[in-house]
């Protein structure tokens, strides 16, 4: 996965177990991975929040820098990026602490048999 624009200030590493999602560096170094549904998420995001994009990846580095080794996962339960010693945050959890609605329209049906 190529560098993501809204992180491309950071400084990266490559993961040999990860080549193809970079780690990103803090200055003071925390480090954060992000997986590509997790970007997908974000891309999505921006188009229909333009103003509150960077507040949310301004919300993104404190994260890391509180929890200094950070994966944004799209489901913590299943994470394609698998590290020990990582905490992992999934969307909702940067919204809900920025208090932005993400209306899940995605789930099942209420429709039963």
């Amino acid at each position: 996965m190529a560098k993501i624009e809204a992180f491309s200030d950071l400084k990266t590493k490559v993961d040999p177990i990860y080549p193809h999602e970079p780690v990103y560096l803090l200055d003071s170094g925390e480090e954060f991975y992000v997986e590509s549904a997790f970007y997908t998420q974000l891309k999505y995001f921006k188009d229909i929040f333009p103003s509150e994009f960077d507040r949310f990846i301004n919300e993104m580095k404190e994260i890391v820098k509180q929890n200094k080794k950070v994966v944004f996962v799209y489901n913590y339960e299943h994470p394609f990026i698998d590290k020990e010693d990582f905490i992992y945050y999934e969307f909702t959890d940067v919204s809900d602490r920025l208090k932005i609605l993400i209306d899940d329209k995605s789930r099942g049906s209420d429709y039963g048999d």
